[in-house]
């Protein structure tokens, strides 16, 4: 009689998965790479300092950050050239790809960079690592491609391949910062799931202090409130870069006289009538709400 394994055993899981997934969440820890971190990060604020250049290099423009779409270039085309590798007759074929792939690798590095220099410290760790693998990767490629122009293909294959090897481990880990340490997706509170629809008592507006922003609670989300003279603004709290409180921030006019404010841990500033992005490293509006007060002077808001 056949012996029966129960799949669904409680606490089993497949154990080359788990070491993988333990090994990468060290590195979240590994406070040895801080020092390297701290340099290299200032450099890129010395060098990269906020403007339309570091806002287009974080997507601010698309709406999105610009990274992780551009890694797709020089991925595919170098798993396009391993693939042609295999083949016979495609050498001229997979060199151009190569070579393609390495030009693809420039944005893909600088959007990479400005991205992981407004990040938190366990995300740079990780990012750190990351960074040095899709290099090693690029070194290798470069030698790959100077190895098929001089005519040693055997050679230029085979740096290819190590290449491919590298590109894999160091996308696994790109992965990891942007599913498991969520580096890129908005983390501004999903109005539309936790307000319902219509207008909402929140607070007395006599108890706003004028032009000072404060928090308040509307349900299960906290929220930034700004008022200037008779106008009361309000946003989500969460900076939907990574979730700084935005009613600690500064409070500033912009160059069209817009009042926005600048989130205090990464820099990225809002304007507070709409929650549009005037500066990165967010990218993605910050929730709005439209604001009333009743004759009894309760202040009430409701999503836009």
């Amino acid at each position: 009689m056949p012996r029966r394994v129960n799949i669904f055993r409680r606490g089993s899981r497949p154990q080359t998965s788990a070491r993988l997934a333990d090994a990468t969440e060290a590195l979240e820890h590994t406070r040895g790479l801080d020092r390297t971190i701290r340099v290299l990060s200032t450099a890129v604020r010395r060098t990269l300092p906020p403007g339309p250049v570091k806002d287009a290099l974080h997507g601010v423009p698309v709406g999105h950050p610009a990274h992780p779409p551009l890694t797709d270039i020089p991925i595919g085309l170098w798993v396009s050239a391993a693939v042609l590798d295999l083949m016979p007759g495609t050498r001229r074929a997979a060199q151009t790809l190569v070579a393609a792939g390495l030009a693809g690798a420039v944005p893909t590095v600088l959007t990479g960079i400005a991205d992981w220099s407004a990040l938190h410290r366990e995300q740079q760790r990780v990012g750190l690592v990351h960074a040095a693998g899709m290099a090693t990767s690029s070194v290798l490629y470069s030698a790959s491609l100077m190895a098929r122009h001089q005519g040693r293909d055997a050679a230029g294959r085979a740096f290819a391949f190590a290449g491919l090897s590298v590109l894999l481990a160091g996308g696994y880990l790109g992965g990891h910062l942007a599913f498991r340490q969520a580096a890129g997706p908005s983390h501004a509170d999903q109005i539309a799931h936790l307000v319902p629809l219509g207008w909402h008592d929140l607070c007395a507006a006599g108890e706003l202090p004028d032009g000072w922003p404060v928090t308040r609670r509307l349900g299960y989300i906290s929220l930034f409130v700004l008022r200037t003279g008779d106008d009361v603004h309000v946003l989500a709290d969460r900076c939907s870069h990574l979730a700084g409180p935005l009613h600690q921030g500064r409070v500033i006019t912009d160059d069209n006289a817009d009042t926005c404010v600048v989130c205090p841990w990464h820099g990225s500033t809002f304007r507070v009538t709409d929650g549009a992005v005037v500066h990165g490293p967010a990218t993605a509006r910050q929730p709005a709400f439209e604001t009333r007060v009743t004759e009894e002077g309760m202040l009430q808001v409701r999503p836009v």
